[in-house]
């Protein structure tokens, strides 16, 4: 049997006991055995590093994540969830140098690889048991002990295997690449990577001159804002079809050659300058210059130092002229190639070391850090007068993700896989995927991949999967290893481990006789790689489960962030693309960032966003996962996270769903006789009540919505409707039927109410459970007692139902249609009354709506009871004849969307649409469109209201107008004092309902309302008088007027100050006291002031059985003929039991069979009370 349901809640806090509930049966293990044969849902769960604690961003894809997982298990799927980890790269390395004080190789060097590796080793999992518990505590179902991770031998040989396929189809290649470079972390990085963290900064900008060999009178000059390449000049570079002009400084006689639109770069106004030829940037091409340093002079025999053409310079910066330093720019090195400046195969100019420090090379500045050489570089350069102008700039630049440091661009030796060949197919693969938001693939991901560069995969460092190619010294032999098989086959070692201590030592003899033995290269992956190949690697595939990948390969599902569009995405599609010209995955949701509330970006040491676990434990995580994802962040948008969003999720959502829940139970316990409760079908009779009907079919609407729209993972228009229907269930459905509910109609239509809204409460709690599994979970294990299919097990989950499916036989457009027009109708009826303070609980006399459409009235006619309750008017009309009451349409330009569009013509578009005639309005409003002067103009443009002329109407009435979607009330707000009347005496009934709240009391709890005025004989002793039927109905209970009858237990009293509202002329407008005290039990008022109460003290008793009716009975605490009366609790239970028929008496004092009698019960003082019974 269901349970009583407690008033109030702490929602953290009953999670705590559903977790505990869930490890007791173990929930999410149970619902993968329950499933495992059906059809396979397969989902790629992206890794994160166990070296950070997590933080919201985590939280909101791993809601994402559960929810999806979640719904496809629900539907019908297996859903294999697996955890994994990221275990290697940059993230663990440099956590460990700065725990080691490694500056530099040689410091591991020192150490030893091996012990290097072994201290990363010791931190990689440094928070993993936070992050189970963080993940745990969110009531994400994913498992962690059948868990991936990237140093699993297993996971590295499926890399490796990876790799080998691509080394055999010839996308492998070693070369040299211009690359992003952290300093600090002596590594370079991906173009994805750099792209992560920009940072506004200020550098120097420097304008250079170059001296033609031909005419060392003339120069070119150059602007940089990294005065640290110049020593690794080779060339500079023009735009072959800009104009660029000969120019004689006026203040220094310098002639210069720039480009001309670049001028206001180094003069202010024309006078300083004078023109003294011009030319087309290809006129420059190979003309020779002096080199600004002499470090690489021999490289002029090899075409360096000359003018070179290109379109990638612009006008919009520098002096049109741009230094080229090909080993230090992406675009440098490319221009110099193509022009044989600098060869694949020659020597590379890049006097820059790891820790980026110059080279002996460049003797100037050798060891020093190039940024700090920026301030002496331009010093020399003043001193031999080539520096032109210095000023400052401020711009974004790239920092390294991880040490927080400025990126340099630098030329480096790499391994890379032939990406830019794949592109047509990465698009293809592409276009074969499904993306929410769309406009993230077709925009941002497409365009990054229309531009994809051949990827460097090959780092420096240690802790990481090695790269399997072994290499002879003169680089003339090649072997790429792709399993741990192969490598003993080759080698003669077999190996459990594949680390860098381990395969470093192994040599793989030579085929050419003689030949030394071929060692592996020194490089390990980029962990972009090993994330890239997870989708085999957490399978170990090809080496097992072969065909169960397969089978389930692409991936149904994936959702990361839309910081991995150019990450874990991107290196998905391409290994996907390279090894099975495939798509990775299905479909992919991508969220967005979670801002701090100020709209900055989180940060731990700014402190500026509460501490997730900390929300969680206030205010529990189903209202931290519906506030994430009840937002823009689920359309790859930005949320400023608030912590008073969590709150009010708690507020507007959860509590008015807990109350109608609660208000369910309450109400189907404290019936006599319980009918079994049935979920509808198409073949069960429906209530004939329309609310009945309505919110059935508007619960099957809901439920055919969200499996439409989860079916496109469109989670930000499921969860908006979701919270939507609540409030529609609980501040229409509940609210509406509260009567009924509580059986004031009639027994058969209480049970109807209750019928209804068990249906609607339990379907709620199956399709909300992959959203709010918490909440849902609490709810359905007393709900299922409530079936006697589901309730007879020892334990099931709401998890391990099925998602409802849609009847569409219940669903009933017509009166979901009805009900919509009331709802409006009485949320305009509402704004009237708002604007004129006219509180619910005053009666008014009219509520006219009118409407041009007959279908419309026709609708709201069959919902008038409702409305005349709601909003507490006497009679409502409906008319189709706005003309007859004064009503005319008028147009209001919509001046900011014109102003933007029509810019001088405005104002002429504005006055033409003010003077538009009704006739012609009514038509816009039928098409939506309209031509004035010459511009289409929509509903964006041009917002049509309802305008009510009084004057105009003939009507005798004061009314206060209101529209909106089409519709117009008009609401009659003169009050006569019989009105004024009955709304005080509402007035006093809600101050009693609000007291007998106080006092705890339950609606079956038997009281009596005593009320006395001050003064007396005034305004509300004449209401008491005259709505005395009125009161005593509303609240169900005798109301007498003092004095208070002594001997009854006194539960409350207060005193409530109430105005007068006499509308007579003069009338007293002052402050009157209504002292209302109420005791337990029913007092019956005899003629005249005395009371008469019973003969003699008793209690009532009353047993509810899990079947049948209930058992009423009453004991007599007094002898009526004599005697001593019963004065002990053990006396009462014995003397109830035989009143009762039953053995095992206990006695409570309230429904909810919480507080027991004991022997410290005054019995005495329990009399004209009700007693709940249970028994054995």
């Amino acid at each position: 049997m269901a349970s009583p349901v407690l008033e109030s809640i702490n929602f953290a806090k009953a999670e705590d006991d559903i977790l505990q509930l869930w490890k007791k049966f173990s929930a999410f293990e149970t619902s993968l055995k329950q499933s495992r044969n059906r059809r396979r849902y397969s989902f790629y769960d992206g890794p994160p590093f166990a070296t950070g604690m997590p933080h919201y961003g985590h939280i909101l894809a791993g809601t994402i994540k559960d929810i999806v997982t979640r719904f496809a298990h629900m539907k019908g799927f297996f859903v294999d969830r697996r955890f994994g980890w990221d275990c290697h790269g940059l993230p663990v390395e440099y956590e460990i140098d700065k725990l080691l004080g490694i500056t530099g190789p040689e410091d591991v060097a020192k150490m030893g690889v091996d012990v290097y590796n072994n201290e990363c080793r010791k931190i990689v999992m440094r928070y993993s048991s936070e992050w189970r518990d963080v993940v745990t505590r969110m009531g994400r179902w994913i498992d962690f002990d059948n868990d991936y991770k990237t140093l699993y031998p297993s996971f590295m040989e499926s890399v490796w295997w990876v790799f080998k396929q691509l080394y055999d189809k010839g996308l492998v290649y070693h070369g040299n690449k211009v690359m992003p470079f952290s300093t600090a972390c002596h590594t370079p990085l991906s173009n994805f990577e750099a792209n992560q963290n920009y940072k506004d900064v200020n550098d120097p900008a420097v304008i250079v001159s170059f001296p033609l060999l031909s005419d060392p009178n003339v120069a070119l000059i150059a602007w940089t804002t990294t005065p640290w390449t110049l020593p690794s000049n080779l060339a500079l570079c023009v735009h072959p079809e800009l104009v660029y002009v000969k120019i004689r400084d006026n203040a220094t006689q310098s002639v210069y050659i720039m480009m001309e639109a670049r001028l206001s770069a180094l003069f202010k106004s024309d006078s300083e300058y004078t023109v003294l030829d011009r030319m087309k940037g290809k006129a420059l091409e190979n003309l020779e210059y002096q080199p600004i340093f002499p470090y690489f002079e021999n490289r002029r025999s090899t075409g360096a130092f000359r003018v070179l053409n290109d379109r990638y310079v612009t006008s919009d910066s520098g002096t049109g002229v741009v230094q080229q330093a090909p080993y230090f720019g992406v675009d440098d090195n490319r221009v110099c190639l193509r022009d044989g400046v600098i060869a694949k195969d020659g020597k590379i100019v890049c006097p820059v070391d790891e820790t980026g420090r110059f080279t002996e090379e460049v003797v100037d500045y050798a060891g020093m850090f190039v940024k700090d050489a920026d301030k002496l570089i331009m010093k020399s350069l003043k001193s031999r007068g080539r520096l032109v102008h210095q000023s400052s700039m401020n711009h974004s630049y790239p920092f390294c993700w991880r040490s927080e440091t400025p990126l340099i661009y630098k030329a480096v030796p790499s391994w890379f896989i032939r990406v830019e060949q794949m592109s047509e197919r990465l698009l293809a693969n592409n276009k074969a995927t499904y993306w929410v938001p769309e406009f993230v693939k077709e925009k941002r991901f497409a365009n990054w991949l229309r531009e994809a560069r051949d990827w460097a995969v090959s780092r420096d460092r240690y802790w990481g999967t090695p790269i399997p190619l072994w290499v002879s010294a003169d680089g003339e032999e090649v072997v790429c290893v792709g399993s741990i098989a192969e490598l003993e086959r080759l080698s003669g070692v077999r190996v459990s481990d594949l680390h860098r201590e381990v395969v470093d030592g192994l040599t793989i003899p030579s085929v050419r006789p003689g030949g030394e033995p071929l060692r592996r290269i020194s490089a390990v992956f980029d962990c972009w790689f090993e994330s890239g190949s997870m989708p085999y690697a957490q399978a170990h595939y090809p080496f097992e489960n072969k065909e169960s990948f397969e089978e389930c390969f692409p991936a149904d599902f994936i959702a990361e962030g839309v910081d991995q569009t150019r990450g874990w995405f991107y290196t998905l599609l391409v290994l996907s693309t390279a090894l099975f010209d495939k798509p990775p995955f299905k479909n992919l949701i991508v969220n967005g960032l979670v801002l701090a509330s100020d709209g900055t970006k989180m940060s731990k040491r700014l402190r500026n966003y509460p501490d997730p676990m900390e929300v969680v434990h206030k205010y529990g995580a189903d209202a931290l996962r519906l506030y994430l994802i009840n937002s823009p962040v689920v359309r790859a948008d930005t949320l400023r996270f608030k912590e008073e969003g969590v709150k009010d999720v708690l507020k507007d959502v959860f509590l008015p769903w807990y109350n109608a829940y609660r208000f369910l139970i309450q109400n189907y316990l404290g019936l006599e006789v319980r009918a079994p409760l049935v979920i509808f079908s198409d073949t069960s009779k429906l209530p004939a009540n329309p609310l009945d009907r309505w919110i059935l079919s508007f619960t099957q609407s809901l439920i055919a919505f969200v499996h439409r729209e989860m079916e496109a993972y469109r989670l930000y228009t499921v969860v908006p409707r979701l919270v939507k229907f609540i409030e529609s269930l609980t501040n229409w459905y509940v609210r509406f039927s509260r009567r009924r509910l509580k059986g004031d109609t009639n027994p058969e239509d209480q049970l109807d109410a209750l019928q209804t809204l068990f249906n609607v409460v339990y379907l709620l709690c199956r399709i909300m459970a992959p959203f709010t599994p918490f909440l849902t979970e609490l709810m359905f294990q007393n709900l299922r007692h409530l079936l006697p299919e589901v309730g007879q097990l020892e334990f099931n989950s709401v998890h391990y139902e099925s998602l409802p499916q849609p009847v569409n036989s219940l669903i009933n457009k017509h009166i979901e249609g009805c009900v919509a027009s009331m709802q409006l109708v009485i949320e305009l009826g509402r704004v009237a009354r708002d604007r004129r303070t006219l509180p619910i609980k005053y009666p008014l006399r009219e509520l006219i709506v009118i409407h041009k459409d007959k279908q419309c009235l026709s609708e709201v006619s069959s919902m008038v009871f409702y409305i005349t309750e709601e909003l507490n008017i006497k009679s409502v009309s409906l008319s189709a004849d706005k003309g007859k009451f004064g009503v005319v349409l008028k147009a209001e330009p919509n001046y900011k969307t014109l102003g933007s569009r029509l810019k001088g013509d405005m104002k002429k578009v504005a006055n033409a649409v003010k003077d538009l005639s009704e006739v012609e309005l009514e038509t816009f409003q039928v098409d939506g469109e309209m031509v004035i002067e010459g511009y289409r103009l929509t509903s964006d443009d041009v917002s049509v209201k309802y305008a009510f002329d009084v004057t105009s109407s003939g009507v005798d009435a004061d009314y206060e107008a209101v529209s909106g979607q089409g519709m117009l009330v008009l609401l009659d707000v003169k009050q006569d004092q019989s009105m004024v009347d009955e709304g005080v005496a509402r007035e006093i009934v809600s101050r009693v309902q609000k007291l007998r709240k106080k006092a705890h009391l339950l609606p079956s709890d038997e009281i009596t309302v005593y009320c006395d005025t001050k003064p007396k004989g005034g305004y509300l002793d004449n209401i008491l008088t005259t709505h005395l039927d009125y009161l005593e109905t509303a609240l169900k209970q005798p109301v007498l007027q003092y004095p208070v009858d002594t001997r009854k237990e006194l539960l409350v009293q207060e005193i409530f100050p109430i105005q007068s509202n006499s509308l007579s002329s003069g009338a007293d407008k002052s402050m009157f006291e209504l002292d209302v005290t109420l005791v337990r039990g029913r007092t019956a008022e005899a003629s005249g002031d005395a009371t008469v109460y019973p003969y003699c003290k008793f209690v009532n008793l009353e047993l509810r059985p899990p079947r049948g009716a209930v058992i009423k009975a009453t004991v007599l605490l007094e002898n009526p003929a004599g005697g001593s009366a019963i004065d002990s609790a053990t006396s009462l239970i014995s003397l109830a039991g035989d009143a009762l028929g039953v053995v095992g008496v206990r006695l409570y004092t309230d429904m909810g069979c919480t507080n027991e009698i004991g022997r410290t019960t005054d019995v005495i003082g329990l009399h004209g009370s009700i007693l709940y019974a249970t028994c054995r």
